[in-house]
C-alpha cells in the first residue's frame, strides 16, 4: 500500500508558501510516501521488472509488508510539518492504496484519506496537492519546463497485460509461498511452551488472560435492569468500530501508553493497537481513544482525543479513568450516538472495550450492522430512538442519569422506557427500541455474553 501526507491547500504552494517547482523525478518536499506491498510476491515482481528501482527514486521506499503504512506503522510525519500542521489546525490528506481511509490511522496528523489506486497515489504523490483535477491539470513539468499530465504517464492496458505476462508468473508464487509458514531466523528463534493450553505469561504486554468468565456460575442469569446509569459519551454521526476502538498508534500521553511505560516499554517500542489486542489491558485503556473522536459532553462543539466528564465530581478526564471510577462506585454508564453507530469495519474490540469499561446499554438512532450483533455478542444492549429523537432533542448534556427497567422480561425487539432524570430534577420517559432482535441473540445477552454461551454449552 502506499501513501502520500501533505496538508491540505488550495493553491498549488508548500507549506512555506514558495512557489512549487515541480519534476517528475521525485515526489514533492512536504508528501510523506511509503511502499508496504500485500506479500513478499509483489516486492519481487516490482523488483525483476526494474519498478522498484524508479519507485525508489520517487521515494517510494519499502517499509513493511501488509498492514503497515494503512495502520500507522509508516513512522511519523517530519517534525517541522507535524508542528505546523497542529499549531495552524490545517487539515492535511492522506491518499493510499489500502482499504481503510479511518481519520487519524494512517498517522495522528492526518484527518482526510482518500483510498486510490497505486498509480494515482503516485501521481498525487507527484502533485504534491489533493485540491486538483488530475484529469485537466498538470502532476508537474519534466526536465525542458514542459507540463506532464497524468495521461502522459498512465499506461496502456496492453503494456500492463504485457508486464503481468512477464513477471507475475505462477513460479514466482509457489516460490514465495512454499514455506510461508516456516518464517524467518527471527521467527524460528522464538521459544514456546509445548503444551496442549496456552501459557499465560504475566509479564507480557501483548498477551493477557482476559477476564470475561471472572465469577461466571454454571447457569445463565437474566439480564439486571439499568438503574441509576451515568453517561460516558454523547457521540455523533457515523462513529465508527475505528474511533471507538483505534487500531493505530499508541501516544505516550495516554492511559494505553501510559501502562506500557509503567511495564517498562519504550515509546519507540509501543507498536500499536492492532497488534496489542491479545492484551485487554492495553485494549481497555484505547476503547473511545481515538484522537478524533470526539465527546460532545465537553462544550458547544465537544472535545476530540477520548475525555468525558466524570459526575457528581465534574472532573474532566481520560474516558477510561471514568470508567474505572465509575466501576469502583457502582455506577453502571450508558452511550448515547447519532445515526449508523459502529460504521466501518467489524472490529470486534469495539463492542468487547465497551463492555469491559462496564457499559451496560448504548442508544443510538441507529447501528452499523455487524457492531450490533457485536454489542449484543458482548452482553451490551443496543437500543434506538424512535424516530425523530435524538439526544439533541432530548437536550442531554452528559449530567443526566439514566434508568432502564424490565430487561428481566425482555422480549426480542421490545420498546422499553429510558427514564432520564436531568440536573434540574425534572424528568423524561423516553421510550427507545431494544435491538437484540432474536431469541438465540436474548440468550447471549443472558448469559453474559457469546462466550459464556459457548462456554456453558460444552459444559453442559
Amino acid at each position: 500500500m502506499h501513501q502520500h501526507l501533505e496538508p491540505e491547500r488550495a493553491d498549488r504552494r508548500g507549506p512555506a508558501g514558495a512557489q512549487r517547482q515541480p519534476s517528475r523525478s521525485q515526489a514533492e518536499a512536504w508528501v510523506k510516501t511509503s511502499l508496504a506491498p500485500g506479500s513478499q510476491v509483489v516486492a519481487e515482481y516490482l523488483d525483476n521488472s526494474g519498478l522498484q528501482k524508479e519507485l525508489d527514486q520517487l521515494g517510494f521506499n519499502l517499509v513493511g509488508f501488509g498492514c503497515t503504512t494503512c495502520i500507522g506503522n509508516s513512522g511519523p510525519l517530519p517534525a517541522p510539518i507535524s508542528k505546523t500542521i497542529n499549531d495552524k489546525g490545517l487539515i492535511a490528506a492522506g491518499v493510499l492504496s489500502g482499504n481503510r481511509n479511518f481519520e487519524g490511522r494512517i498517522s495522528p496528523d492526518v484527518q482526510a484519506n482518500y483510498l486510490a489506486s497505486p498509480p494515482l497515489v503516485v501521481a498525487y504523490a507527484l502533485a504534491g496537492n489533493v485540491n486538483m483535477d488530475l484529469t485537466k491539470e498538470p502532476l508537474g513539468e519534466d526536465k525542458e519546463g514542459k507540463d506532464v499530465y497524468l495521461k502522459d504517464i498512465w499506461p496502456s492496458s496492453e503494456e500492463i497485460q504485457e508486464y503481468i505476462l512477464k513477471y507475475v508468473t505462477r513460479a514466482l508464487f509457489a516460490t514465495k509461498y512454499a514455506d510461508v509458514f516456516k518464517g524467518d531466523e527471527n521467527w524460528q528463534a522464538v521459544e514456546a511452551p509445548q503444551s496442549q493450553t496456552y501459557a499465560w505469561d504475566d509479564n507480557s504486554t501483548y498477551v493477557q488472560n482476559p477476564p470475561y468468565f471472572v465469577g461466571m456460575g454454571k447457569k445463565a442469569a437474566a439480564i439486571s435492569d439499568i438503574k441509576g446509569a451515568r453517561i460516558l459519551g454523547l457521540f455523533g454521526d457515523k462513529i465508527t468500530t475505528d474511533h471507538i476502538s483505534p487500531a493505530g498508534s499508541i501516544k505516550a500521553q495516554s492511559p494505553a501508553g501510559a501502562y506500557l511505560m509503567d511495564h517498562g516499554v519504550g515509546v519507540a517500542d509501543f507498536n500499536q493497537y492492532g497488534t496489542r489486542r491479545g492484551n485487554h489491558e492495553v485494549m481497555m485503556r484505547g476503547t473511545f481513544a481515538n484522537i478524533r473522536i470526539r465527546n460532545h459532553m465537553l462544550g458547544p462543539n465537544g472535545r476530540e482525543g477520548g475525555y468525558t466528564i466524570h459526575y457528581p465530581s465534574k472532573e474532566e478526564i481520560s474516558i477510561y479513568d471514568a470508567a474505572m471510577r465509575y466501576k469502583e462506585e457502582g455506577v453502571p454508564l450508558v452511550i448515547f450516538a447519532g445515526g449508523e453507530y459502529g460504521n466501518g469495519s467489524s472490529r470486534d474490540w469495539a463492542a468487547k472495550g465497551t463492555n469491559l469499561l462496564g457499559v451496560k446499554a448504548v442508544i443510538a438512532q441507529s447501528y452499523e450492522r455487524i457492531h450490533r450483533s457485536n454489542l449484543v455478542g458482548m452482553g451490551v444492549v443496543p437500543f434506538v430512538f424512535e424516530d425523530g429523537t435524538s439526544w439533541e432533542s432530548l437536550e442531554l448534556k452528559g449530567d443526566e442519569i439514566v434508568t432502564i427497567e424490565g430487561l428481566a422480561d425482555l422480549k426480542p425487539r421490545q420498546t422499553l422506557t429510558a427514564k432520564i432524570e436531568y440536573s434540574d430534577g425534572s424528568t423524561k420517559d423516553v421510550p427507545i427500541l431494544c435491538r437484540i432482535d432474536t431469541a438465540d441473540e436474548l440468550g447471549y445477552v443472558n448469559n453474559g455474553g457469546i462466550l459464556q454461551t459457548v462456554l456453558r454449552d460444552l459444559a453442559a
